[in-house]
């Protein structure tokens, strides 16, 4: 059986930067091995199977796997298949919803699409957790994560530590620029530390201190492959509320560079609000379609 698939670059309007993610749209009879094999196969940080519904008020159930697990939530495999939808919606002529809702592990996911005169450019997400803080790591840990001297790990803002919104990550402030572009993950450092409270992968952050700047936040993410990833929603999004909380404020804007130092620059935009009470953190960029095709299986 001919099975179909999409491949869009997150987080950007160029093709071949961003971060891609494979989107398999006909999934009909698939089993979790199969599915576990095609993510490897394709070998991006993440792969989408695109399944119906269990309740049909929701636009789709979504898997997302990694090429070693299935995971409960993701960013950027969100926003990428939001847009791959959005745009095949379009080419077979209907309604494209202002929203999509997709049903994953962690819960409903309600995506909005975005949109430039009609056209659909990209989504942004919802994320489905409230921002939980949970253990710290000492600063020498981390630095031997990330091949860096322990001074170059900053706790003016916060220790090192455990934060999701959905998907856990241990996140880092680091204390300067430099110090992110010269980074390098270390397994042995990685095997001494995670995994922890969920976490396998490491998320590096530094700001701009550049009033003139296009961005707010400059980060890498690393994961247990010893791969670093160019754009990691659920991180930055888990980082804007860990922000927002520890600053007092009932909302928070930011735009955040990712990949940069990789060669695949991504533009991630979060808006954190809190002025109903219930805390609701949104996360999003463009995306652009690059390649499409069918497999057999």
């Amino acid at each position: 059986m001919k099975r179909r698939y999409a491949i869009a670059d997150v987080f950007t309007d160029t093709p071949f930067l961003g971060n891609p993610v494979a989107v398999v749209l006909d999934t009909e009879g698939m089993s979790t091995e199969q599915m576990q094999r095609i993510a490897v196969e394709f070998g991006y940080s993440e792969t989408t199977f695109v399944l119906p519904p269990d309740k049909a008020e929701n636009t789709a159930r979504v898997r997302i796997f990694t090429p070693s697990r299935e995971i409960p939530f993701a960013g950027h495999p969100n926003v990428g298949t939001a847009y791959v939808l959005a745009q095949y919606a379009v080419l077979a002529g209907d309604v494209v919803p202002d929203t999509l809702r997709f049903e994953e592990i962690a819960g409903l996911v309600p995506i909005a699409i975005l949109k430039d005169d009609g056209k659909v450019t990209g989504a942004e997400l919802l994320v489905p957790e409230a921002l939980s803080c949970r253990s710290e790591v000492s600063p020498a840990k981390v630095a031997a994560c990330l091949s860096l001297g322990v001074e170059e790990i900053s706790t003016k803002t916060h220790n090192p530590l455990v934060a999701s919104v959905g998907l856990p990550f241990l996140v880092v402030e680091l204390a300067s620029r430099e110090a992110l572009r010269q980074c390098v993950p270390n397994l042995q450092g990685f095997r001494d530390i995670l995994p922890l409270d969920g976490a396998v992968s490491v998320y590096a952050w530094v700001a701009e201190t550049d009033p003139d700047a296009q961005c707010d936040l400059h980060a890498r993410m690393f994961t247990p492959r010893m791969t670093e990833d160019p754009a990691t929603g659920s991180a930055t999004a888990a980082v804007t509320a860990l922000l927002a909380t520890l600053q007092n404020k009932t909302t928070l804007a930011l735009h955040i560079h990712q990949g940069v130092d990789m060669g695949r620059a991504s533009s991630l935009y979060t808006h954190y609000d809190a002025t109903s009470g219930e805390p609701l953190v949104r996360v999003g960029g463009k995306s652009v379609i690059t390649m499409e095709g069918t497999f057999s299986l």
